[in-house]
């Protein structure tokens, strides 16, 4: 197949799941919306009045980066999972795993949907930030490769489970039991500073801590680690979720029966 043909399967998956977001936009879209506000309303104002400084910032802008990164991993996560369960559900996905398009495609046809549904909700909770006077940007280069690779970290998560899933319970064991604890953990709403010995040490093997600490840098121009460990991080961790997805496709595990 030419490079041509390649780029119209992967614009018609990208598509479809985009068009999907838009024509549901009450359920996929408004929800993150309304829940950012009463973040931002309650944690920012009520509480953040209480706590005042952190980070150097009033608390309101040092919790600002990791709530749009909250929602950007949460959105492009439910996105893919519950489309590409869909796909199985319905069979529809026998239709793409029997027609020459290429792993590869059908990949980053989906990651791309999911990325790009976290970068609308982003640039959603963005503009609340900015009605709060909470948004702001040291670095347009990582704010927007965070945007990218944590959105694609998480969609490639949202593929996996959607290829492991069953049922559709099964497709909130991951933002139950595993997001969420990992969001609240990650220093969303506090400095990694503020934690004791040994929880500070475990908060390093958290791969929220790491996307939350480089978007951090990206608004405020503050983090814990380098930023460029933390991008690095990231990168690696999408390589790795990449090859895991790329060989249960290639394979056809739970795909085939």
């Amino acid at each position: 197949m030419t490079m041509t043909e390649y780029c119209i399967m992967y614009h018609t998956i990208l598509r479809k799941e985009f068009v999907r977001v838009i024509r549901i936009w009450p359920q996929s879209l408004l929800p993150s919306a309304i829940t950012m506000v009463l973040y931002f309303l309650i944690f920012g104002k009520i509480i953040g009045s209480k706590v005042g400084m952190m980070g150097g910032f009033d608390y309101i802008n040092f919790i600002t980066p990791g709530l749009i990164i909250m929602a950007v991993i949460n959105n492009a996560y439910a996105n893919v999972v519950g489309s590409f369960y869909g796909s199985r559900f319905n069979q529809s996905i026998q239709e793409l795993l029997v027609s020459p398009v290429s792993n590869h495609i059908i990949i980053l046809g989906y990651i791309s949907g999911g990325i790009a549904r976290g970068f609308v909700i982003g640039i959603i909770v963005s503009f609340v930030a900015v009605l709060f006077g909470a948004f702001h940007v040291h670095s347009i280069l990582l704010l927007a490769g965070s945007f990218i690779f944590c959105g694609g970290l998480f969609a490639l998560g949202g593929l996996l489970n959607g290829i492991f899933s069953q049922s559709f319970d099964d497709t909130m064991i991951l933002p139950t039991f595993i997001l969420t604890p990992l969001i609240y953990l990650g220093g969303t709403f506090y400095s990694l500073s503020l934690l004791p010995e040994p929880w500070r040490a475990v908060a390093y093997f958290n791969p929220i801590f790491y996307m939350v600490d480089l978007f951090r840098f990206a608004c405020l121009g503050i983090s814990t680690v380098s930023p460029w460990l933390s991008f690095g991080a990231v990168v690696l961790l999408c390589a790795i979720l990449y090859s895991i997805v790329l060989y249960c496709l290639n394979r056809g595990i739970r795909l085939k029966s």
